[in-house]
């Protein structure tokens, strides 16, 4: 039976229970002070703010696991097995929630269907966090991410594990139907493994993991945290208020968990049991060039002798490894137009009047160094501040405001600011060659965008017109913003087009439209917002509306295609457009 299914104490209980909590904490000197009689309640407790069984009648999902992975492919270099992996199995997750929502007899003959709980495995930096992160931005459902070590550290306290949910309901703005389809992210997942070297049970960590099986698989989670005088004295004055006990649950069914780790000395465990079921010459051959392969053939008894309940790995029943990353790897992530590391240090610059850019081969000597850091991509980032840290201090407080980031900086960035700074010819030398540099990337932003953003565009009806291409590449190389965000704020300029031209469509009685040119002439209005779009449409046809009205009155017009010169000259050209439509022969 549910316990909350119970009778709600009276007042004086209820006061009395947290009266005697209150003084345990704080001391004697805390009361309650009761200010008023509760209402009697109407009828039995009435229970408010329970989600239906069912949830959120309007999920609606539709994305596919190739669209997935192609977007995956825009920020995440190799991982293809990883990236195929997740794809497939989160898309099919919430396709099936939406398959069930549409067809409710399908949902009941699928009562015990397992839910498609992941775990990922790879080394330290490999983007398994990035993913996850990628993943829930792109599908627009809450996420949130825990870290399994704070749980490990303090032992099994009940609410702890709960409260990864609640904070998922937080993450939706208190929208339980919408957390209800949601992604919970745990990272460091191994941490909570029984260490095999302990003598006895391993309480803290075991009795985590046994905390986190309901969740992973369905319960109920009361949003209200047991035991806390403040939900109390919240209860108490809903109760007094309505003379009803709100009640507020959580049903994790549909609620994806997404666990991961670098799990060392797994691999020793998998190796071991590989090794033994070989037989001859194979048994004893082992490289250290093998590093990393012996994940990929891990198996559930695997996990279980590195530490896990085998109730817990049963609830994980996808598993994917990524690979560690190799020096040309950390290359491809520097020179990728959607490079978060290289963008967020152009803009740390830029908030000081500096521009940067960095050489090519520059980014490759980046890239060997940050490979003996052996952190993963985090090196990166280490390599990247130890470079750039005293031009980053020195450089605010000087005129300079160009620097070109070239091997002799990343090798010697002592020597060189120096010399930057005692030099005006170094100075001239770095803008050259950062205006160079600024036109090689820009070719490359164009050449993104048509290639990964191409069919994204073309599918929200948005063409790839040079000059489009040309704004879009200029705005994300000027103001240092994702080519995929540039382009769906030109997406949602252009729909507000399309939406201008149908209401004067409607309003003069034809089919009115710009052509590509109009549009591109509209797009290089600044500023380039939605407001000053939509100002600019509703200006223009003002100006054309009554000669619009009159051609469509006109026999034999049903459509007026607004061309460049209607942008710049509205009145001009649709007086000549009715002149030549009305003139007598």
């Amino acid at each position: 039976m549910n316990e909350y299914n119970t009778t709600l104490p009276d007042q004086k209980e209820l006061e009395k229970e947290i009266g005697e909590y209150l003084s345990k904490k704080y001391g004697q000197k805390v009361k309650i002070i009761s200010s008023g009689l509760l209402p009697m309640p109407q009828s039995e407790e009435a229970e408010t703010g329970k989600p239906a069984a069912g949830g959120a009648a309007d999920f609606h999902f539709d994305t596919n696991p190739e669209e997935l992975i192609a977007y995956l492919d825009e920020y995440v270099v190799r991982q293809d097995e990883a990236k195929a992996i997740l794809a497939t199995k989160i898309c099919t997750h919430f396709n099936r929630i939406s398959y069930a929502q549409a067809n409710p007899r399908t949902a009941r003959r699928s009562m015990g269907q397992i839910k498609s709980n992941v775990l990922l495995m790879g080394p330290t930096g490999v983007g398994k966090t990035f993913l996850i992160k990628l993943i829930a931005r792109h599908l627009g459902v809450p996420f949130i991410k825990g870290d399994a070590t704070k749980f490990s550290e303090t032992g099994y306290v009940g609410g702890d594990v709960d409260d990864l949910v609640r904070d998922l309901v937080r993450e939706a703005d208190g929208d339980i139907e919408r957390a209800q389809y949601g992604i919970i992210y745990l990272d460091e997942i191994d941490k909570i493994a029984a260490s095999p070297s302990r003598i006895g049970a391993d309480v803290s960590r075991t009795g985590v993991q046994r905390a986190l099986l309901k969740p992973m698989e369905e319960t109920e989670v009361e949003l209200k945290v047991a035991h806390d005088p403040v939900s109390q004295i919240e209860a108490i004055e809903q109760y007094r208020a309505t003379g009803k006990r709100e009640r507020r649950v959580v049903n994790t069914r549909n609620i994806l968990f997404i666990m991961s780790g670098a799990f060392a000395g797994l691999e020793d465990i998998i190796k071991k049991r590989v090794q033994q079921q070989s037989m001859g010459f194979e048994s004893s051959v082992s490289s250290v060039k093998t590093s990393g392969r012996f994940l990929k053939q891990v198996k559930a008894e695997d996990l279980v002798e590195f530490g896990f309940e085998s109730e817990f790995v049963g609830r994980l029943p996808v598993i994917a490894v990524l690979d560690e990353l190799s020096e040309d790897d950390f290359y491809e992530i520097l020179a990728n137009p959607n490079s978060s590391i290289v963008v967020a240090k152009k803009q740390d610059f830029r908030v000081y009047g500096v521009n940067l850019q960095f050489e090519d081969a520059a980014l490759r000597e980046i890239a060997m160094l940050a490979k003996r850091e052996r952190t993963g991509a985090r090196g990166l980032v280490s390599v990247m501040e130890k470079i750039l840290l005293h031009y980053e201090k020195k450089l605010p407080s000087t005129s300079i405001r160009y620097l070109v980031v070239d091997v002799e900086m990343v090798r010697s960035p002592g020597v060189v600011l120096e010399r930057l700074l005692a030099d005006p010819g170094v100075q001239a030398d770095h803008r050259a060659r950062f205006e160079a540099l600024q036109a090689v990337e820009f070719e490359r932003l164009t050449s993104f965008i048509l290639k990964r953003m191409g069919n994204y565009l073309e599918d929200h009806e948005v063409l790839t017109t040079p000059k489009r291409l040309q704004l879009m590449a200029k705005e994300s190389q000027d103001q240092d913003v994702d080519p995929r965000e540039v382009c769906d704020g030109f997406i949602r300029l252009i729909q507000a087009i399309h939406g201008s031209e149908t209401e004067i469509s409607e309003k003069c009685g034809v089919r009115v439209s710009f052509d590509d040119e109009a549009v591109d002439q509209l797009l290089t209005r600044e500023p380039r917002t939605l407001e000053n779009i939509q100002t600019a449409c509703a200006h223009i046809f003002q100006a054309m509306e009554y000669g619009l009205r009159l051609m469509g009155q006109k026999k034999g017009v049903s459509q007026v295609v607004v061309p460049k010169e209607g942008v710049d000259m509205p009145e001009r050209y649709i007086n000549t457009l009715v002149g030549e439509a009305f003139k007598i022969e």
